[in-house]
């Protein structure tokens, strides 16, 4: 491991910094290691940096800890990714409160073309075995990464099914590596590094303590396409989950039940609501994320006969040999406005030379 890897191990250790004030002083100093070579008075010019904040920077402690964490991330093999980093989850970059450092062990590829997150109550039925099973064998054929939070019920469900019918699986722990909880799912963790893996935010050390839980859920809601909820009480976890992912503008899957069935009254709500959409099969999902579009066929002969004005010329470089672009990337991309962005997007999708997918994205076709 590198120096650089140590410092930015030991931004995130320092105390009450939080991920969206360490990224802030990533911007302004260039780097995790030129933060803590920044002067104490410059960095307490920057909003919502304190001078408690700066003393945390300048302890030998947070240092020390950094120290003990390469060591433990080395001796097991864990891949430590920091937000800049390539491979780190693109989809979870692009929102505002990513974690600035995420520790991973398993060989599934973060940034798969389609991934899926399915979440529900501890309390799974026997109804929602079956359609947890059911719609991922369904979805099998798709090579879709499908990730959970390796907790009793829903989560260990969609976890073995995703192993069963051959698709990479990763589950996002709400502690350190150091354990698995519960204890009872350390076989179902071990074999899902055989095909997928096993990711968080907390250092080694860090308990399974219930307010690591829904910062744990916003790292499934923010690296999927989509969220599936399979049962869920009308409070819980797969509903703050299912909230967080729609801040996100993530699309949001519920199986509906009967009325009156506790741990399906999450589930109505959300579709009553308009906060997810229905879900019976497999087939929906493909259908609202397009995935049963052959971008090929939808490709209009007018694009073999066109030619790029220069604004939209700068909105296709930016694709260079990616064909999904957030559309954050775009606006970073060009010197454009917002407002011209969007005309530009409209105009290459109504020509066939890109079309939209959720999440604010654009395919390259």
């Amino acid at each position: 491991m590198t120096n650089q890897k140590l410092y930015e191990i030991a931004l995130t250790l320092v105390p009450g910094i939080g991920d969206v004030n360490g990224k802030k002083l990533v911007a302004y100093c260039g780097g995790a290691e030129a933060v803590f070579c920044e002067k104490k008075k410059a960095l307490t010019q920057i909003s919502g940096i304190n001078n408690k904040l700066v003393k945390g920077i300048g302890s030998k402690d947070v240092m020390l800890r950094a120290e003990e964490e390469l060591s433990f991330i080395e001796k097991h093999d864990i891949k430590p990714l920091f937000y800049l980093d390539q491979d780190y989850p693109k989809r979870l970059q692009h929102c505002h409160d990513s974690p600035m450092m995420l520790y991973y062990k398993g060989n599934a590829d973060l940034n798969a073309a389609k991934t899926i997150g399915v979440v529900g109550t501890r309390n799974i039925t026997e109804y929602g075995k079956y359609v947890t099973e059911k719609i991922i064998e369904d979805l099998s054929s798709d090579n879709v990464l499908i990730i959970s939070g390796l907790a009793y019920g829903v989560d260990s469900a969609s976890h073995r099914a995703a192993l069963k019918y051959d698709l990479a699986t990763v589950g996002v722990l709400g502690h350190g590596m150091q354990t698995i909880y519960p204890a009872e799912n350390r076989n179902l963790s071990t074999k899902m590094l055989e095909k997928g893996g096993i990711l968080t935010e907390y250092v080694s050390g860090t308990r399974p303590e219930k307010e690591n839980f829904p910062k744990r859920n916003r790292v499934v809601a923010g690296m999927v396409d989509c969220l599936v909820v399979i049962e869920s009480a009308l409070k819980g976890g797969a509903m703050i989950t299912a909230d967080i992912a729609n801040s996100y503008d993530r699309e949001v899957f519920a199986i509906p039940g009967k009325i009156g069935d506790y741990y399906s009254e999450g589930c109505n709500h959300l579709i009553k609501t308009n906060k997810a959409n229905l879900l019976t099969c497999a087939t929906d999902i493909r259908y609202v994320m397009r995935w049963d579009v052959d971008t090929k066929v939808v490709v209009k002969q007018m694009r073999l006969f066109r030619d790029f004005s220069e604004d939209e010329q700068k909105v296709m470089n930016v694709f260079e040999n990616n064909s999904v672009i957030h559309l954050d990337d775009i606006i970073v991309g060009t010197d454009l406005t917002p407002t011209k962005i969007a005309s530009v997007l409209l105009s290459l999708e109504f020509d066939g030379v890109l079309t939209a997918l959720p999440g604010k994205r654009y395919q390259k076709l």
